[in-house]
């Protein structure tokens, strides 16, 4: 988990809240937050199973989401109820309103100062309007369209291979939960697609072989 360095915002405030006191938004309350921004964005992580499959599978000890870098302060704007904190080689930063986060940083925390809780982890990426790209491997480019996808209730969400090529490079136990939930309702084109990325990034990951199983 991220170190504590930086000061927050205000008069004599100089701690960084507590990493561990995560109270995340459910999607929803993240989306009617962002119901006026129309620039791109989706969950990712564990929500955006859930989201997929139309129903909750696991407790989840955040919420994250990517936007856009560009539209950073759009967002922020959007959450200007909380104060934003950078996350980068496990230290936590105070960013200042107004602040532009560097191109070294990735992902940034949200803290509800109200509420003594951290509500979202937002992921800076690269691509545009138009196109996905795979932050871990920018040769892989698709059409945003083609990767985003909306729930019953119109919350946009990364689809389910995506979310399982991210979760493959370090299969924590959650990470294997999820794959075992998702796997009986992942489409035949899903799984074609998760395989061929994970046989270029991973090609020993034991995922690939019950994949294959499944597609027989």
């Amino acid at each position: 988990m991220p170190r504590q360095i930086g000061g927050g915002q205000g008069a004599g405030r100089v701690t960084i809240p507590d990493q561990q006191a995560w109270q995340p938004w459910a999607p929803e309350e993240l989306a009617q937050r962002l119901q006026q921004v129309s620039r791109p964005w989706c969950v990712v992580g564990g929500w955006a199973l859930d989201l997929w499959l139309g129903r909750p599978t696991r407790a989840h000890s955040d919420l994250e989401f990517t936007l856009l870098r560009d539209d950073y302060h759009r967002f922020r704007q959007a959450l200007a109820e909380l104060d934003f904190y950078t996350v980068r080689d496990g230290e936590l930063t105070f960013l200042p309103v107004g602040q532009t986060p560097g191109e070294n940083i990735f992902q940034v925390w949200g803290f509800d100062a109200v509420a003594h809780a951290w509500r979202v982890d937002l992921m800076l990426e690269s691509g545009t309007t138009d196109t996905w790209v795979y932050k871990r491997d920018p040769s892989i480019v698709y059409p945003r369209t083609a990767m985003v996808a909306l729930s019953d209730s119109g919350i946009p969400y990364l689809r389910p291979a995506a979310i399982l090529l991210f979760k493959a490079k370090y299969t924590r136990p959650k990470d294997q939960t999820d794959f075992s939930q998702a796997l009986p309702d992942l489409s035949r084109e899903e799984r074609r697609w998760l395989m061929q990325h994970l046989v270029r990034l991973h090609p020993e990951h034991e995922w690939i072989q019950r994949l294959q199983t499944t597609d027989e």
